[in-house]
């Protein structure tokens, strides 16, 4: 017992690391807003497949965006549906620059996203681009400039936020909020010490020439997942890398209504991750095994009852401290509903994410 307990104290003192000096670079510093006003021309891209009537919901809320120069750049990648007929009406009808980018199949980029977002990407006109999914809509007619105001000389890939909607009396729904809010922490903490390395493509802004700067996707094309964290993970520096997280500037989608196809996301998500830079891996499988042991060896102390005093103590500073964190964070990303419930979410999380290492092990999951 004496060695476990020791390994209980080395994991206790790797989580405290984690949540007071990554977390924490994110949770307790104030939010400032950029002092530039950015009013330089912005294309908006949204890449579809048989997205018809989420298609017909959101784009009004992008064409009624409180800002005085933008396109919209539609791609429709091969959809079966109505999605095409959608796009076209919208452009016909609109005040706002519509452009519209039909993409055909390709052998050999059958099923890519990312070739469809390389050829809306090409066919937008400004330089500086800002992304949302055709599922997703502002929450804010300030969405643009909200994003666009982080655009520097410096500053070339601003992240996001992309919330989901809330519904009442719903576990599910709940879970995938922790879950997001817990991956949104990780990923702008990451980025405030100077090491980003993924964001979502619900809400991601960047430039052509950041883009191109790499040859686009050119090195995870293959790979038909990651067209948001596994770009941001190969371009994203200390330097060229900002945080966006005002309450105006974020996005806010559906989320998946049943536990099989939020599963089916997840197996997709962690995948990719494999794909990561090494140091990443290396820094988000600690964090992950920490957490695993942490109730893992909690438990097995305490049932044999084993200094137990000083483990109930230590797991309670420890409780304290994930409140703190995860709390403020929540404030900042107006998901508060969610704190009470952080322990049985992390638990929860816990044994899902282990489950779906070792189906993953077994089987590749399929992809959009």
């Amino acid at each position: 017992m004496e060695y476990l307990f020791i390994a209980f104290i080395v994991v206790i003192c790797i989580q405290f690391i984690y949540y007071i000096f990554i977390f924490g670079s994110f949770a307790f510093p104030k939010n400032k807003l950029p002092k530039n006003n950015f009013n330089q021309p912005i294309s908006v891209l949204i890449c579809a497949k048989n997205e018809a009537k989420n298609l017909i919901k959101n784009i009004p809320f992008l064409l009624r965006q409180n800002y005085t120069n933008f396109e919209i750049v539609l791609i429709n990648d091969c959809s079966r549906d109505h999605t095409l007929k959608v796009m076209e009406q919208f452009k016909k009808e609109s005040k706002i620059s519509i452009k519209i980018v039909d993409v055909s199949s390709n052998e050999q980029f059958w099923g890519s996203k990312k070739y469809a977002l390389t050829l809306g990407i090409k066919a937008a006109s400004h330089e500086h681009l800002l992304f949302i999914d055709a599922d997703c809509k502002p929450i804010s007619e300030y969405w643009i400039s909200e994003m666009a105001n982080n655009f520097s000389d410096d500053h070339q890939l601003i992240l996001g936020y992309g919330a989901y909607k809330k519904t009442e009396k719903s576990f599910l729904n709940k879970l995938i909020r922790f879950e997001t809010l817990l991956t949104a922490i990780q990923y702008f903490s990451y980025s405030k010490i100077g090491s980003p390395y993924m964001g979502v493509g619900r809400n991601l802004a960047y430039t052509k020439t950041l883009f191109f700067s790499i040859n686009g996707f050119v090195n995870h094309m293959k790979i038909k997942s990651g067209d948001d964290d596994l770009f941001i993970n190969q371009v994203a520096t200390k330097e060229n890398t900002t945080n966006c997280y005002s309450l105006n500037s974020f996005t806010e989608s559906h989320p998946k209504t049943t536990f099989k196809e939020w599963i089916q996301q997840k197996r997709r998500h962690i995948s990719t991750a494999s794909h990561y830079k090494t140091l990443h891996k290396i820094l988000l499988s600690i964090f992950f095994s920490s957490q695993l042991l942490f109730w893992f060896l909690s438990f097995l102390l305490l049932s044999f009852l084993y200094q137990w005093q000083i483990i109930i103590g230590l797991i309670f500073v420890r409780f304290i401290i994930q409140y703190l964190i995860i709390g403020y964070s929540a404030k900042k990303l107006n998901e508060k509903d969610l704190i009470l419930y952080a322990p049985l979410f992390e638990l929860f999380l816990i044994i899902t994410q282990l489950s779906i290492f070792i189906k993953n092990l077994i089987s590749k999951p399929k992809h959009w």
